[in-house]
């Protein structure tokens, strides 16, 4: 997961302006488009995989901890610590009553669980759990347990409740002399989610690793995972499982822990801290933000892999950090150290049960190796070739003593751009196996590039899509991915894995959007785009037939709009703006002297005031403080101004071609912290970006600009030197197809997704005589907008069958639907 700036519109109302007419309520409903849709059965596509859909699960928007992980208590072993966050301390999430004190001395239940609680006789401590508190459903098991140490001996009484009273039955543990485990189990009288635990000592006592699991965890394993998240992957029949993330892999110190030296924070995510004992793993500070006990840790990954069918992808640090670090370590003794950490892990994978981490994976219950067959080395790294340099001596020394073992690259955090284009440079040149790909992009961008891979060079590298998503939770984003997963099936032959991203949020803490599964602490709902996951996922087939299908007509014309000023977390200065037809009319023309009388400022869009004769937005603080002016239906035209950072993060953002807020292009100077320049395309308040090169904006300096738009051809100058330009004519297709074949029944899969107001009238032609003259239909329709939550789901699938399926007959797609028509071979 890349920790990139996410500049997302608030609605996508706007990038299907004119379209609404389709929705109930509306007058009038848009004329069927017709299409034809040929098959070739004589024929064979692309192979596909078992595992070419998986999931990708990173520790983001508390997905493990009082998210995935079963674990009810917040902060068990009392680890929390303002190094890791502001505003931790030991007793986070905990009150105390009467004498209590966190204590980090050679009294320690471990060396990497520092820190124990000294409770006082008749002293108590309630925990909170995470967000609203406790869910507990009456009825239902939990399973507690505790460390304790006491020398007198102690009557340890633990209690569930919430504001209303009692939620269990009281429970009473009689513990006595050194560290020792003791367990109780209670049985909910009541269904809250507000719920507290307290445990209450009546003579002092050591305590630590106080913890609280429901019974009925996924499978019922013992430090197990939340059942209904946990089935929702499951249903999902992932084809792999790509763990722990993400940019919580490559960031943060990749030193070892060390016991003398104590515990080193926000380290690197090392899978060796994360197995064995629960109570003898650490807590560690996660990079977005929040602490993660590693109770859910590899160990649990691979069994969570093994128990829905997935394949094990596991993700390890290159020692090059991303997601903004962007430095390399080097220190030859630490990147030896983990390439044996690498070859420790897939030893710990696969090895017997005599070999050391093969008898460690054994000893903690699991004797039979796991299976391992892919690892992938680093993730997003803006240092291609210092990454690459790494990567090497990794795969050599895998290769070496595994050489059954898939070791996978990747390209960096974009779909294009100066990294991508020099990471595959040198993948291809050193005959990497398969490359991870990562993207977040508009629906837009997802619609328009669904040739990406037809072109792919079928000797080179394959390409594993580790990360993509179309930047919102919508039905028609859904669309848009599903548009483009037509393509990454034809494309099966190259696009051998691919994972929609992020999986999990927790509504209470969401850090990045879109997310596939929400969840609070008692519930958990799929949005659109897991239906539409799940729908494929379950779907796929094994292999591709060739089909053909019309296009759309499509009604092109130039890039037409104002003009607009921007700045993002800086403060900034335009003078002299004019813009002139292609004859050399003026149609703007604006030094200041008479005020912004000609600018339209939308609603909390910064501070924006004429001084000394120029244009400021003064708020560093103010992010998309676009200001615009001119004609919507202006065309052919040159806009100029001059532009000058007074101060803060970033440089200049000057927009053309602009409908409205959501829906523009803009030029972007000195973006992603003065690091990048780009031109970008809104649609529907989502971004894609065009071009992109590294560079930045020198604070003070006056910089001449001059954008050139003739019909979809810009051009782009800075100070009178070209910078550069494109050519914007992908065509955003709404019709796209894709049909598969399941050789165990023959049956053909025929892939229709119709991402547009008007319904698609449809002649199918499948090459020969079905079977059968019924299918069976799965459909997906929903108003664009629709977005499904806790309490409503209306975007879901609808199965239904059809009669008179010949070789030849006539289907209409309904507008903004996926429909599956699964007909006998």
């Amino acid at each position: 997961m890349a920790r990139r700036r996410l500049r997302l519109g608030v609605t996508v109302a706007a990038l299907l302006a004119g379209t609404l007419a389709a929705l109930p309520g509306h007058a009038a409903e848009p004329e069927p488009v017709d299409y034809t849709l040929e098959v070739d059965p004589t024929r064979t596509g692309a192979r596909i995989d078992d595992s070419m859909y998986g999931v990708f699960y990173e520790d983001i928007n508390r997905a493990a901890d009082g998210g995935l992980y079963a674990e009810l208590v917040q902060n068990r072993s009392f680890e929390y610590d303002p190094a890791d966050h502001a505003s931790y301390t030991p007793l986070s999430s905990w009150q105390t009553s009467g004498t209590a004190d966190v204590v980090n001395d050679s009294g320690r239940l471990h060396e990497r669980n520092r820190n124990y609680l000294k409770l006082g006789g008749g002293s108590s401590v309630t925990n909170s759990g995470y967000n609203t508190g406790f869910a507990v459903q009456k009825g239902k098991r939990y399973d507690f347990s505790l460390w304790a140490r006491t020398d007198a001996g102690a009557a340890v009484t633990v209690s569930l409740g919430d504001a209303a009273g009692s939620l269990a039955e009281a429970g009473r543990i009689s513990a006595r002399g050194g560290w020792t485990k003791y367990k109780l189990s209670f049985t909910a009288t009541r269904t809250s989610t507000t719920g507290r635990m307290t445990v209450a000592t009546d003579r002092p006592a050591a305590l630590d690793m106080i913890s609280l699991f429901p019974r009925d965890t996924y499978k019922g394993r013992a430090n197990g995972l939340r059942k209904d998240l946990a089935e929702k992957i499951a249903a999902l029949d992932p084809g792999f499982l790509r763990f722990p993330g993400g940019c919580l892999v490559n960031t943060g110190s990749h030193e070892a822990y060390e016991e003398s030296s104590g515990w080193q924070r926000k380290r690197s995510y090392q899978w060796k801290d994360t197995i064995g004992p629960v109570e003898q793993r650490p807590t560690n500070a996660n990079f977005w933000g929040y602490n993660q006990s590693y109770g859910l840790g590899y160990y649990e990954y691979f069994l969570f892999a093994e128990d829905t069918g997935a394949m094990p992808l596991p993700v390890v640090p290159a020692l090059v950090t991303g997601c903004g670090q962007n430095k390399a370590t080097d220190d030859p003794a630490l990147l030896r150290r983990h390439i044996q950490d690498t070859l420790d892990l897939i030893e710990f994978a696969n090895g017997p049960v005599t070999s050391t981490w093969g008898a460690k994976r054994a000893a903690m219950g699991h004797p039979k190796p796991f299976g391992l067959t892919h690892i992938e080395v680093g993730n997003e790294e803006n240092l291609p070739e210092e990454f690459f340099a790494r990567f090497k001596e990794f795969r050599a020394a895998i290769e070496a003593k595994h050489p059954g073992i898939t070791v996978i690259s990747n390209s960096g955090p974009d779909d294009a751009g100066p990294t991508f284009d020099k990471a595959w440079q040198l993948n291809r040149e050193a005959k990497v196996a398969m490359v991870d790909e990562h993207y977040y992009n508009s629906p837009q961008w997802f619609l328009e590039n669904n040739n990406r891979y037809d072109s792919y060079d079928r000797n080179g590298p394959e390409v594993f899509l580790g990360e993509y998503a179309s930047l919102g939770n919508t039905h028609y984003n859904a669309l848009a991915e599903a548009a483009f997963m037509t393509s990454l099936e034809r494309n099966a032959d190259v696009v051998k894995l691919a994972s929609y991203a992020p999986l999990l949020a927790n509504k209470d803490a969401v850090q990045w959007r879109p997310d596939m599964i929400w969840f609070d602490n008692a519930r958990s709902w799929g949005s659109a785009n897991y239906e539409m996951q799940k729908l494929f996922m379950t779907n796929v087939g094994d292999e591709v037939v060739p089909s053909a299908a019309s296009a759309t007509p499509v009604l092109s014309g130039p890039i037409k709009g104002a003009v607009g000023l921007s700045t993002w977390a800086t403060s900034a200065a335009y003078d002299d703006v004019q813009v002139t037809d292609a004859e050399g009319k003026t149609l703007l023309s604006d030094d200041f002297s008479a005020g912004d009388g000609q600018w339209t400022k939308a609603a909390g869009t910064g501070s924006w005031s004429v001084q000394d004769g120029a244009y400021v937005q003064s708020d560093e603080s103010a992010e998309n403080t676009l200001v615009t002016a001119g004609d919507a239906s202006w065309q052919n035209y040159d806009l100029k101004v001059k532009a000058t950072k007074k101060s803060g993060k970033e440089g200049f953002l000057v927009a053309f071609g602009v409908q409205d807020t959501g829906n523009y292009y803009w030029w972007n100077l000195g973006g992603w912290n003065n690091t990048q320049h780009a031109v970008e395309k809104a649609v529907g308040g989502a971004k894609q970006t065009l071009v992109q090169t590294p560079g930045s904006i020198e604070t003070g300096r006056t910089y001449d600009l001059r954008v050139e738009v003739r019909g979809r051809q810009v051009s782009l100058y800075v100070d009178g030197e070209k910078w550069g330009g494109f050519t914007d004519d992908k065509v955003a297709e709404p019709f796209r197809q894709v049909v598969t074949r399941d050789k165990a029944t023959g049956d053909l899969i025929v892939k229709v997704v119709n991402a547009q107001a008007s319904a698609a009238r449809t002649r199918l032609d499948l090459g020969a005589e079905p079977a059968s003259g019924t299918a069976a239909v799965t459909t997906i329709a929903a108003a664009p907008t629709a977005e499904n939550t806790e309490d409503a789901r209306p975007v879901k699938p609808v199965k239904s069958k059809v009669d008179g399926i010949g070789r030849s007959f006539s289907y209409t797609f309904p507008a903004y639907s996926v429909t599956f028509l699964r007909i006998k071979g």
